[in-house]
Formats: C-alpha cells, sequence, structure tokens
C-alpha cells in the first residue's frame, strides 16, 4: 500500500475473511502504522484505533512527508474553472489553509466538538477547505446540494439542528427566507467577495486568522459527516457516518475501487452535496496521496469535460452513467486522453452498449461501483478484474454481500432477492451509524443479521453481484419479475435510443406491464414515431427473453433524474398510476 500511512507498532490489519471469499486476488496484509497499540480496540477480525482523526492522521503526515522530500510534487488539490483560474495546493498548504478555516468555526463562529455546521457550495476551493477544518475541529458537517430551494433548507436545518450555515451568494436570499424559522442556527457564513447584512463574511474572515490550530482528538466512533438520504416514503431521512466509517475505512481497505498512487489524479464529477463526493474527491484519494482534480463545471457539458481529460493529467475519473451515455454521443476519436488510465461508473447500472462504445473509442475499461448513502461502496469491479458487462463487481473489502430472502435466509447463487451487508455479529466499519432522530427507520432497515439495502439482485457462482432494480421498481408483469435495467439494456443497443427508463404501467389483463419512456439520438428525432415504436419492440424480443420487451413507449425530450444523475424511475411510475 503506497501510502504515508506507516503508524508505530499496531498489529496488522486484515480484510474480513468474508470478504477475501469474493476477492478477485489474495488481499495484501495491510499494516498501517498509524496508532499505538494501546489505542487499538477489535472489531470482529479488523483492528481499529480507539482515536482517529483524517485530518492529522491522514492529510498532515502527507505534509510531513512532503517537507521530508518523501513525496513527488504533485498536488495535492488543483481546481479550475474553465475562464483561466486555477488552485493548486500541496498538502502543506492544504493544511495551513484549512487551518484558518478552522479557526473562523470555533473562534468566530463559536462552535465546538460535536456541533453541526451545513455547507452547501458548489464546487468551489473553500467546500474542501470547510469538509477539513470541520475534521480539525470535530464539528460534524451536514452536506447539501446547491439545488436545494427554501423549503429543502429549512427543512433540513430543522431537523439537524445546525447552529451554523455556509454558503454563497445563489442560496442565501433563500436561507435568509427561512433563517427565522430555525432556531437553533445562530451563524450564517457567506462565501462571497461582498458583504450581505446578517451575515458573516467567509473570505474576510479567513484572511484574518491565524494557521495555528491544534487539532481535537476524535474517537472512532465519533459523527464526522451527515447526508439526506431520499427514501420512497417521508422526508429525506439523515444517515450519520463516524470518523471510522468514512476516514478510517479507506485507510484499511486496500485499492479496491480506485487503485490509486501519490503520482494519480482524481476527478470524481459528483454533486458536493452527495457522499459520493466525500469518497471520490476527499477521503479515498487523499489516503494515497493523490491529487483531487476539481473543475467547477456549473452545467454538465460534455465537450467541457472531452476537453478537460485532453488538457490535464487525470488518471482517473468516476462519473455517474449519464456522464458515460452523454460523452459517447461525441466522435470520441477525436480526443486524445494522454494520462487517462482508469474509469469507474456508479448510482445505477451501466448499460453493456455504452461500456462497449467507451472501450472501442478509448481503448478503456469502465468499471461499476455499487453502494449507498449508507453503506459507502460495498462493492466494485476491482481494476484488473475480468469483466462481466452488467455485473457490479464483487463484494468490497470490510462487508459480507449477500442475496436472503425475506427471512434473511442467505440464498445460492442465481436466485432473486434482496441485497443485504451482514451486520452480525460485528457491524461492519464501513456502515453508517444510525438515521439520526428516526430510531423506527434504523430499525426496520435491518432483518435477521443483517442491514437491508433495499435493492433486488443475484450473486453468480464466481461472486458478481447483478443489480435488478429497486425493491419497488422490479417489474411484475403476469407472474413475470422484470429488473428495469434488463429492458434499458436492450433498448440502448438500438442505434435510435439515446436514453431510456423502464417502469411498471397498469394493465387490466397483466395487472401491469412494461413502459419505456425512451429519449431519442438526434438521428431520429424526426422519424415516424409509430413505426420506431414497433421495430424497438421487436430490437427487444431479439436481445432478451421476449416477455420483456416494452408493451408502451413513450418517447420524451428528457428523463427526470436526481442531482447525481440517478434517473428517477418512481417519478415515472408514479405518474404512470396516477399517483403524482
Amino acid at each position: 500500500m503506497k501510502t504515508l500511512l506507516k503508524l508505530q507498532s499496531l498489529k496488522s490489519l486484515w480484510i474480513p475473511k468474508s470478504s477475501c471469499r469474493l476477492f478477485h486476488k489474495q488481499p495484501k496484509l495491510l499494516a498501517p502504522e498509524l496508532f499505538s497499540q494501546d489505542e487499538s480496540i477489535k472489531q470482529g477480525e479488523q483492528q481499529v484505533p480507539e482515536y482517529f482523526n483524517f485530518a492529522s492522521d491522514v492529510l498532515d503526515k502527507w505534509s510531513q512527508m512532503e517537507k521530508d522530500g518523501k513525496r513527488s510534487s504533485n498536488p495535492a488539490f488543483w481546481w479550475v474553472n474553465g475562464r483561466g483560474n486555477e488552485v493548486r495546493w500541496s498538502f502543506e498548504e492544504l493544511g495551513f489553509h484549512s487551518r484558518k478555516v478552522a479557526n473562523v468555526l470555533s473562534d468566530i463562529c463559536g462552535l465546538h466538538k460535536g456541533d453541526r455546521v451545513m455547507l452547501i457550495l458548489p464546487r468551489i476551493p473553500e467546500w474542501w477547505l470547510v469538509n477539513v477544518a470541520c475534521m480539525r475541529t470535530g464539528i460534524s458537517l451536514v452536506l447539501g446540494t446547491s439545488q436545494l430551494t427554501a423549503k429543502d433548507i429549512s427543512y433540513r436545518l430543522q431537523a439537524c439542528k445546525a447552529k451554523c450555515i455556509i454558503t454563497n451568494d445563489m442560496l442565501a436570499s433563500a436561507v435568509d427566507a427561512v433563517a427565522s424559522d430555525c432556531q437553533f442556527l445562530k451563524t450564517k457564513l457567506i462565501v462571497s467577495e461582498g458583504r450581505r447584512d446578517g451575515w458573516l463574511n467567509f473570505n474576510e474572515l479567513y484572511k484574518a486568522q491565524p494557521a495555528d490550530h491544534i487539532c481535537v482528538k476524535t474517537k472512532i466512533q465519533d459523527p464526522m459527516v451527515i447526508y439526506f438520504t431520499s427514501g420512497t416514503t417521508g422526508s429525506p431521512k439523515m444517515a450519520e457516518h463516524s470518523q471510522g466509517s468514512l476516514g478510517f475505512r479507506p485507510v484499511i481497505s486496500e485499492r479496491y475501487w480506485l487503485d490509486l498512487t501519490p503520482e494519480d489524479m482524481m476527478w470524481c464529477l459528483s454533486d458536493t452535496g452527495w457522499i459520493v463526493a466525500s469518497l471520490g474527491s476527499v477521503l479515498d484519494p487523499w489516503v494515497f496521496g493523490s491529487c483531487v482534480f476539481v473543475h467547477s463545471l456549473p452545467r454538465a457539458e460534455s465537450t467541457t469535460i472531452l476537453n478537460t481529460l485532453s488538457r490535464f493529467p487525470i488518471t482517473t475519473i468516476f462519473g455517474a452513467p449519464t456522464l458515460f451515455r452523454m460523452l459517447v454521443q461525441h466522435d470520441l476519436t477525436s480526443y486524445k486522453f494522454m494520462s487517462l488510465q482508469h474509469c469507474v461508473s456508479g448510482g445505477e447500472p451501466l448499460n453493456p452498449e455504452v461500456m462497449e462504445q467507451w472501450k472501442r473509442t478509448t481503448g478503456l475499461t469502465i468499471c461499476e461501483i455499487y453502494g449507498q448513502t449508507e453503506t459507502g461502496i460495498i462493492c466494485s469491479v476491482f481494476k484488473g478484474m475480468k469483466i462481466k458487462p452488467g455485473s457490479m463487481g464483487k463484494t468490497a473489502p470490510l462487508y459480507d454481500v449477500q442475496i436472503i430472502d425475506e427471512n434473511a435466509n442467505v440464498l445460492p447463487p442465481g436466485q432473486e432477492g434482496e441485497i443485504a451487508i451482514r451486520i452480525k455479529p460485528k457491524r461492519p466499519l464501513g456502515l453508517f451509524s444510525k438515521y439520526i432522530d428516526n430510531p423506527e427507520k434504523t430499525a426496520s432497515s435491518e432483518c435477521g443479521n443483517f442491514f437491508i439495502t433495499g435493492d433486488r439482485g443475484t450473486m453468480d457462482e464466481e461472486g458478481y453481484f447483478w443489480f435488478l432494480g429497486r425493491s419497488d421498481d422490479v417489474i411484475n408483469s403476469s407472474g413475470y419479475r422484470i429488473g428495469p435495467s434488463e429492458v434499458e439494456n436492450a433498448l440502448i443497443e438500438h442505434p435510435a435510443v439515446a436514453e431510456s427508463a423502464a417502469v411498471s404501467s397498469p394493465d387490466p389483463l397483466r395487472g401491469e406491464v412494461v413502459k419505456a419512456f425512451v429519449v431519442l439520438s438526434p438521428a431520429f428525432s424526426s422519424c415516424d414515431l409509430e413505426k420506431l415504436t414497433l421495430e424497438l419492440q421487436e430490437h427487444v424480443k431479439k436481445v432478451t427473453a421476449p416477455y420483456k420487451y416494452p408493451r408502451k413507449m413513450e418517447f420524451v425530450q428528457q428523463l427526470p433524474k436526481t442531482n447525481t444523475g440517478k434517473i428517477k424511475r418512481n417519478e415515472l411510475r408514479n405518474k404512470e398510476w396516477g399517483r403524482m
């Protein structure tokens, strides 16, 4: 493991045997030396420290490695905005700036360890500084996407009891509209060149602060970040992650989805409100001493992304399937990705056809990952692993993932069931702590010895997992269970289809049937839609089992999506069933 994490006399850390069974190669014995033996505690076959802080135990160690000349000159952070502005920081500079921000939070805002700060910023350097500053102060970070409305912000501020909010000019008025209803909110920080009544100016305060700050001591179980995650019913829930589940997890789980080195540069295109941004833009790359690359990218424009990949020495990219579907619509042969070596996709299944197109034109394989807000990444296609198109790979280290039935019985390979994580007798380190203030939801997410993801899938004889859909996404037509991705993968192979979503639709004879919402490729936008419908239906019958073909079809300009690029099948399904 090529990291600075050489700790002192802590006994070697092993990946759990349950993960080793499905790992594509025998995992190495990991021997980080960050912690003394008397600080460590055991968790099943994992041995973890009692105390851990990502800022002091990882970032500051890399900073010291730079000072000692033991790390390359690769930046730790590289931000561009596409208009000529750039920010490059070494780990030492990252430490300098983040300590100043830590002083803003603790000395100016009066925040203490355990308090909560809501952070709603786009992809600007201050987002990363606040992330690290909260680690240094032990403050719980509550993340939100910049697309939140005033109503969304009000609900979140009241639910999480945040004492401070940090945002920019774009959302300041929305915060002001609801601030009087948020009784716990004491301080508003604005990242802006100008001043605003009732707000403290982040930039001015930052400049005035000293760069000396002593990092607080945090326990492995102490809260670190809170994410709001939507379910099928009710308001978004607060999923709490700890210093261990977020920060220490990548220290001991090896290179299972990124396989980075200090010479690498990682570009994660996730929105800053989601856990993938924490994993792909903060924690996992920095554990390996890699450079985190960021483009402000206010809009996901294909040409901007392709030009960025061609211009900068980015070695690894992560994006939702929507990103790759969008990119393959372009003539990729006119771009040269001189440094790109590893491509990762997650959030929902990637169509095999898109994967083949990308491979054919770039020579690069797209590796799929699977996970949730509550779990982080629990399955992935590791670099070098045999690719099975449509599969989301094998179990990630630290987890024992199984397919179970409704009674929590483990099902044999090939049988469909719930994707679940074994949590007893020991809860795996990477799993979230709880749904805050919602013990009922926390309890309902467990069944027997397992945490239930709410997704359905299968596992084959070699330990590869296959995603079928959310438990409420699976279509049951005349007793046949149909996963939406199966239909969508078939449709995308037809040149007329740029993107599609399959959902259930009511039918008087079959109860429900498959309906496909289709976005056409530009070249087919003016064709005879009635004739094309029949052609696509026959195409699906030929590509997959005939009973899966969409008996209904609707052509649309675009599909409804979340901020992370996931298709909102529930919205389409509710429309079909008259539940809007």
